[in-house]
C-alpha cells in the first residue's frame, strides 16, 4: 500500500544524537511541504542527488498528517509530533523495510485509528490501515509506547519467512541504547488490537444498542460489538520482543501484554509469530474469534496464552517454553501459566449472546520449569482453568521434568474452573502429560460429578500420563520424537472436526521430528536459539 498523498521533504531534521553514556535520544521530524508532489518519495530505498553532486539520502520514512520521520540514511526517527498518546493516525500509512538494517524508531505511542466510546458523540467508521512491509523493524523507546489499533482500523503486518517483521525495544540496538544495559521485558508497551467482536463483558442490550464499549487494560481504549467475523488486520512472520508492563493504575490485572486481542474477529489471523520476554501475557484474548497458528512463546513472565471473556477462535501449532533470563547478572525465572484459560467475565440471561470461551486448540507443546517467576513469584504451570472455561484440546504435550524445589504442577483448577469438566465441555484428546509430579491428579481427587482428575485427563485411554523422565523430544530438544517408545498415544489427524483452519497432522505436540525441512520447524528452532542467547 502507498500513502494517499506523496510529499517532498523541505528539510531533513537532525539524526539521532547521543550525548555521552547517559545522553538522551533526540528524535526530530521532517516538516513536509504539502504543495509539492514528489512521485519518488515512497520508493523502497536508495539515495538521490542534485546537479551540484550533493548526494543526500532520499527520505523514505512514513508521513502522517504532513509530518515525516527523520531519515539519517539508515534509520527513520519519529518524535511526538508524528505520533503519540495524543495523536491518532487517521490516514493509511506504510512502513517499509529500511536499507542496511535500518529501524523505524518511535518515541511515543502509535495509535492507529480514532478511539471511540459510542455512548459519547463519536461514531465508529472505517479507519485507516497501517501496513508494515516484509523486513521492516519498528522499535520503541518508552514503556508508555504502544501500538493501538482502534475499532474500524487495521494493522496489516505480513512478513515472509526470509524477511520477518519485528516489533521490539529500541535498546536492542546499541546505537539507541543510551544506558547500555541492552533490551529487557517492559521496555515498551506492546500491541493492542480492538475489534467489533463479541465479549461477555457487555450485556446483550448494550450490543443491540451499539453501546458495547469495554475499556481495555493497561492504557484505556474501547472495544466490543456484535461481529465475530470482524477484520482488524492480520500478522504473519512477526516477532514481538521485550514488550508489556506490570500492574498499572488499576492494580493487579491492569497490565500491558505483548499482544492483546480485544474482541478481534475471525477476519483476523496471527500466524508465524514469535513472542519473547514479555512482561505480562504473550497473547491475551478478550472475547472475539481471532485465529492463531504457528506461534512460539519464549520466556513470557506471566501467561503465554491468556484466554478470557468468551474467545471462540481456533489455535494450532503453539510452542511454549518457560526459562530463565539474565537480569543484572542474575538468572531469574520467567513464566507463570502456559495457558490461563478463563471462560467468562459475566454470565446469565443478560449475557446470552456471549457464551463462555470455547476454542478449539490443537498441537501444543508446553515446557515448564520448577522456578518462580521474577514477575510475581508464582510457579510455572502448563495449564490453569477458571471461570467456566470450555474447550476441546487435541494433541497436547505437557512437559515438566523438575519439581525439586517448588513442587509445581502441570494442570491447575481454580474457582469454578471445574464446571466445564462436570458439564462435559472441557476435554483433552490424543494428549500426553509428561510431568514428574502430577500433584492433585490422583484417583481420590474427585470432581463434583464423581470423576477423578486422573479419569478426566485419561479420557478412556484417549490420553496418557507418562511421567517426567519419559523420552518425548528428539535430539534437537524440542520436536516431538516420532520414534519415542514412551509416547503410545496416537495423534488425532483433526480431519473429522470439520474445521477448515486446522491442518491435518500425524503427531502430538507442536513440532514433529519428521518435519525438519518445514518453515514451522525452522521458525521454532530459530526462536528457541534466540531465546537461549538472551
Amino acid at each position: 500500500m502507498k500513502l494517499h498523498t506523496l510529499f517532498k521533504v523541505t528539510a531533513i531534521a537532525s539524526a539521532l544524537a547521543l550525548v555521552g553514556c547517559g545522553g538522551d535520544i533526540e528524535i526530530n521530524p521532517s516538516v513536509v511541504d504539502n504543495s509539492v508532489n514528489n512521485s519518488n518519495n515512497s520508493s523502497g530505498g536508495g539515495s538521490g542527488g542534485d546537479d551540484n553532486g550533493d548526494n543526500t539520502a532520499e527520505n523514505i520514512c512514513a508521513v502522517n498528517n504532513g509530518v515525516q520521520g527523520a531519515f539519517d540514511g539508515r534509520d527513520c526517527e519519529y518524535n511526538l509530533e508524528f505520533a503519540s498518546r495524543n495523536i491518532e493516525i487517521t490516514e493509511d500509512l506504510t512502513f517499509v523495510e529500511l536499507p542496511d538494517g535500518g529501524v523505524h524508531v518511535f518515541d511515543g505511542a502509535l495509535l492507529v485509528g480514532e478511539d471511540c466510546d459510542t455512548t459519547t458523540s463519536c461514531t465508529i467508521g472505517e479507519g485507516p490501515t497501517v501496513t508494515v512491509e516484509p523486513g521492516a523493524t519498528l522499535a520503541f523507546t518508552s514503556g508508555e509506547a504502544i501500538v493501538r489499533v482502534a475499532r474500524g482500523a487495521k494493522l496489516d503486518a505480513i512478513g515472509t519467512f526470509d524477511k520477518p517483521i519485528t516489533f521490539t525495544s529500541a535498546n536492542a540496538f546499541t546505537r539507541f541504547d543510551v544506558v547500555g544495559n541492552g533490551p529487557r521485558f517492559a521496555d515498551w508497551g506492546g500491541i493492542i488490537v480492538n475489534g467489533h467482536g463479541i465479549t461477555n463483558q457487555c450485556t446483550d442490550a448494550q450490543r443491540d444498542a451499539g453501546t458495547c464499549n469495554v475499556a481495555s487494560e493497561g492504557i484505556v481504549s474501547y472495544y466490543g460489538g456484535n461481529d465475530n467475523a470482524d477484520d482488524s488486520g492480520s500478522m504473519k512472520y512477526v516477532k514481538i520482543w521485550y514488550a508489556g508492563s506490570g500492574p498499572r493504575a488499576g492494580g493487579d490485572g491492569d497490565d500491558l501484554n505483548s499482544l492483546t486481542l480485544n474482541a478481534v474477529g475471525s477476519g483476523s489471523s496471527y500466524e508465524f509469530v514469535h513472542i519473547h520476554q514479555g512482561y505480562d501475557d504473550g497473547i491475551e484474548f478478550f472475547g472475539g474469534a481471532a485465529n492463531v497458528k504457528n506461534v512460539v512463546f519464549t520466556d513470557t513472565q506471566d501467561d503465554s496464552m491468556d484466554i478470557d471473556s468468551g474467545w471462540q477462535g481456533t489455535a494450532q501449532f503453539l510452542y511454549i517454553k518457560h526459562g530463565t533470563v539474565n537480569v543484572d547478572g542474575e538468572q531469574v525465572f520467567m513464566g507463570n501459566g502456559g495457558f490461563e484459560a478463563d471462560g467468562e467475565k459475566n454470565a446469565g440471561a443478560e449475557y446470552s449472546q456471549a457464551p463462555a470461551s470455547r476454542p478449539t486448540i490443537a498441537n501444543v507443546t508446553v515446557v515448564t520449569t520448577d522456578g518462580l517467576s521474577t514477575r510475581d513469584n508464582d510457579p510455572s504451570i502448563a495449564m490453569k482453568f477458571d471461570d467456566n472455561f470450555l474447550g476441546q484440546m487435541y494433541n497436547f504435550l505437557l512437559v515438566k521434568e523438575d519439581v525439586s524445589t517448588n513442587d509445581s504442577r502441570c494442570i491447575l483448577f481454580t474457582g469454578d474452573g471445574e464446571k466445564g469438566v462436570v458439564d462435559g465441555d472441557l476435554n483433552f484428546y490424543s494428549s500426553v502429560m509428561a510431568c514428574v509430579a502430577e500433584n492433585e491428579f490422583t484417583s481420590g481427587n474427585l470432581f463434583a460429578n464423581g470423576l477423578s482428575r486422573q479419569e478426566w485427563f485419561d479420557n478412556g485411554g484417549e490420553n496418557a500420563r507418562i511421567g517426567g523422565n519419559a523420552t518425548v523430544f528428539a535430539a534437537d530438544g524440542f520436536a516431538t520424537d516420532m520414534s519415542s517408545s514412551d509416547i503410545t498415544v496416537t495423534a488425532n489427524d483433526l480431519s473429522s472436526l470439520g474445521n477448515p483452519y486446522l491442518e491435518p497432522v500425524d503427531f502430538i505436540g507442536a513440532v514433529s521430528s519428521d518435519d525438519t525441512s518445514s518453515e514451522w520447524y525452522q521458525w521454532v528452532e530459530a526462536a528457541l536459539a534466540a531465546a537461549e542467547q538472551d
